[in-house]
């Protein structure tokens, strides 16, 4: 069957840092890349949407308002579309050399926001997980979690809001917020959950015992 290009093999550590808006996941992937270098890891930081020319550009699609209300299947097959340029120009091309890749979202969040949020099956998106990304997987996804009142008020604070934060309600991030949870209960051999409301430093001090294991 033709389908997406698959690498043999990875070789790098594949890290992703997930939850909602608000809970600090661009802070702590630059604090995780930080320390992996300080452990003498070379690291590639990348973002979903995102990553690559064309994912840049999906990702001004998706997350910037546009004059026309988005439908769900439209948004997740963006995202995926983004997605696999990102694996082809970057996430895979960083494993085989050996890099660490530390990722602020990955498929996850498709399951949570598409998912959970906009109600689309969990089976369907499973299919597009299975044709982008065939059996890559994370090492590691570290949950930023936090009562979604606190993480709305601290997105709020920052000044600049996206698509998702405009249009939806409470309900939506409460719906998103517990597929994220969801996942960790079923994938927990990956999945490691971090109260995101703790000071930066401690919170930092748990991801690190986290990261440690999966160092030479």
């Amino acid at each position: 069957m033709i389908g997406v290009h698959h690498p043999p093999r990875q070789r790098g550590i594949f890290i992703t840092v997930e939850g909602i808006e608000g809970v600090g996941k661009s802070t702590q992937v630059k604090l995780i890349a930080d320390y992996l270098r300080s452990r003498d890891q070379s690291v590639v930081e990348t973002r979903e949407p995102g990553g690559t020319v064309v994912g840049e550009l999906i990702r001004e699609v998706v997350l910037n308002k546009v004059p026309a209300k988005m439908a769900p299947t439209t948004e997740l097959l963006l995202m995926f579309a983004a997605r696999a340029e990102h694996l082809d120009k970057v996430i895979y091309p960083a494993l085989a050399a050996g890099h660490c890749v530390v990722s602020d979202r990955f498929t996850d969040a498709s399951y949570a926001y598409q998912g959970a949020g906009r109600g689309i099956a969990q089976s369907r998106i499973a299919i597009l997980e299975d044709y982008v990304q065939g059996n890559l997987r994370p090492d590691l996804t570290l949950l930023l979690d936090a009562p979604v009142d606190i993480a709305l008020a601290r997105a709020n604070h920052r000044g600049v809001v996206n698509r998702f934060e405009e249009d939806e309600d409470l309900r939506f991030f409460e719906a998103v917020r517990e597929g994220y949870l969801e996942l960790a209960r079923i994938y927990r051999d990956r999945f490691r959950v971090v109260d995101a409301t703790q000071p930066i430093g401690k919170l930092m001090d748990q991801i690190r015992g986290y990261l440690t294991p999966l160092l030479p």
